[in-house]
């Protein structure tokens, strides 16, 4: 996680979406385990194309051609959803939340903190192997553009630092 000072700044395409009274808390980037299927896609195409090309079709040149350019594909894919993944940011303010994902057709989905009601997170057996979670948000009233967000690095500490935002200690001598 990289918490943010206030005379840091966040990457060029978070900081276009903050508004300028508000100071930024928190910036992740996704977990890089939102790769996991696209490298499990690319490597068991690797290995499938290997083995028709030694296989099934080791005399017929148009056939390996074709079981090449397809795997090309599926590693042009891989290349495609790495690159989303570098540009896609968790950034919470002092005031709201937001999700930018997208690498062509940005999408920025935002919430403010005044407006949670209830926040939770999920930890499934490898997020918790590889240390990822799911944040779980609710307010009141109608569904939100922020709802949940997948594959964020150290959920405890996050979730710690979130709430302690959105109910800040009201008597600081308690302490």
């Amino acid at each position: 996680m990289r918490l943010v000072t206030p005379g840091d700044s966040a990457p060029a395409s978070v900081n276009k979406y903050l508004l300028p009274h508000e100071t930024q808390v928190i910036t992740v980037r996704r977990h890089p385990a939102v790769l996991m299927l696209p490298v499990g896609l690319v490597l068991g195409g690797l290995i499938i194309a290997g083995v028709l090309s030694n296989t099934v079709a080791s005399d017929a040149g148009p056939v390996i051609s074709g079981i090449w350019w397809c795997w090309l594909a599926l590693l042009l894919w891989f290349v495609w959803r790495v690159a989303e993944w570098s540009v896609d940011y968790f950034v919470i303010t002092n005031q709201r939340m937001l999700l930018t994902t997208g690498l062509i057709t940005r999408k920025v989905a935002m919430m403010p903190l005044a407006k949670v009601t209830d926040m939770s997170f999920k930890r499934t057996i490898a997020g918790r192997m590889l240390g990822y979670g799911e944040f779980v948000l609710e307010s009141a009233g109608q569904d939100q553009a922020l709802s949940a967000v997948p594959y964020l690095p150290y959920p405890e500490q996050l979730y710690l630092e979130v709430c302690e935002m959105i109910f800040p200690n009201k008597n600081p001598s308690d302490d």
